[in-house]
C-alpha cells in the first residue's frame, strides 16, 4: 500500500479556496461545485486515503453536482419574483381619468395618486370619467388604454 503524503490535504484546500473565489467573480456555480468537491477531496485526503481515491472523490462530486444540482438552481434563478414593485406593481391596475388622456397629456388617477398619462393608441382620445388600465410605465407616466375597449 502506498503512503500518501499528509500535506495533500492542504493542496486541495488551496484548489477548493482558488475555485471558491473564481466563483465570486463569475456566479456561474460551475466553479463553486468544483470548490465542494474539492473540499470533499481534501476530507478524503486527510483521512487517509490514496491519491486515486482522491482524485474519484472530486471527479464524482464534481459531476453529480453539475448534472444535479446546477440544473436545478439554474432554472430557479430563471423564475420570476414573486412579487412586483415600484412601478411595475401598477401595471395591469385600473385608474380612473381626470383629464381627457390622449397621445401626448392626460391625467389620471391611480392607486390614489394623480400620474400624467397617454393612451396607448394613438387615435384615442380617452374622456374624463373613463376606467382605463394601466398598460405600462414610462418614466412618471402612465400609457393607459380603455377598460371597455380591451378584448
Amino acid at each position: 500500500m502506498e503512503v500518501v503524503p499528509v500535506w495533500w490535504w492542504l493542496l486541495w484546500l488551496v484548489v477548493a479556496v482558488a475555485l471558491g473565489i473564481a466563483e465570486v467573480f463569475t456566479l456561474t456555480l460551475a466553479f463553486g461545485i468544483f470548490s465542494g468537491a474539492a473540499l470533499l477531496a481534501a476530507v478524503a485526503a486527510g483521512a487517509g486515503a490514496s491519491w486515486v481515491v482522491q482524485v474519484l472523490t472530486f471527479t464524482v462530486a464534481s459531476a453529480l453536482g453539475l448534472l444535479v444540482i446546477r440544473p436545478i438552481s439554474r432554472q430557479h434563478a430563471r423564475q420570476p419574483p414573486l412579487s412586483r414593485d415600484g412601478t411595475d406593481a401598477l401595471v395591469g391596475k385600473a385608474a380612473t381619468v381626470l383629464e381627457e388622456v390622449t397621445d401626448a397629456q392626460g391625467l389620471v388617477r391611480l392607486s390614489g395618486e394623480t400620474w400624467s398619462a397617454r393612451s396607448l393608441d394613438e387615435q384615442l382620445v380617452i374622456p374624463v370619467g373613463a376606467t382605463v388600465d394601466v398598460m405600462e410605465i414610462q418614466g412618471a407616466t402612465a400609457i393607459v388604454y380603455p377598460r371597455e375597449l380591451l378584448p
